[in-house]
């Protein structure tokens, strides 16, 4: 053997060791590339009854809003009528202050007067 041949021979058992330790690494990420595989497929069919359940709350949860605005509407339409209803009272009780409550006060003060006076004389009798 010459020189020449034993340095291909030591350069080519230099280059399979090389391709064994660099073997052992690639299968280890194969295996680490095949559980991601897996967890990605698991990930996604158990996402999707998840999703359908996400769907089912947003939809009674936007069946729960409408049926607010639908109070909230008729919380205003009741508040309107109160407003309403409170200024008729408020007209009515000044319409009759004025109309009944001046000459009321003096039918009262006149019976008062006239009761003072009539008790005044039964006193003054005795």
């Amino acid at each position: 053997m010459s020189v020449g041949e034993i340095a291909g021979l030591i350069a080519a058992i230099a280059a399979v060791v090389l391709v064994a330790l660099t073997a052992v690494p690639l299968l280890k990420l194969g295996r680490v590339l095949e559980e991601l595989r897996l967890t990605i497929r698991d990930v996604g069919h158990n996402s999707v009854p998840i999703l359908q359940e996400l769907k089912g709350t947003v939809s009674a949860t936007n069946d729960e809003i409408a049926k607010l605005s639908v109070v909230t509407e008729d919380v205003a339409k009741v508040s309107s009528h109160a407003t309403v209803v409170s200024e008729n009272a408020a007209q009515l009780s000044t319409l009759f202050s004025a109309t009944l409550g001046g000459p009321l006060v003096k039918t009262a003060a006149f019976t008062h007067g006239v009761r003072q006076a009539i008790t005044g004389k039964r006193k003054a009798k005795r």
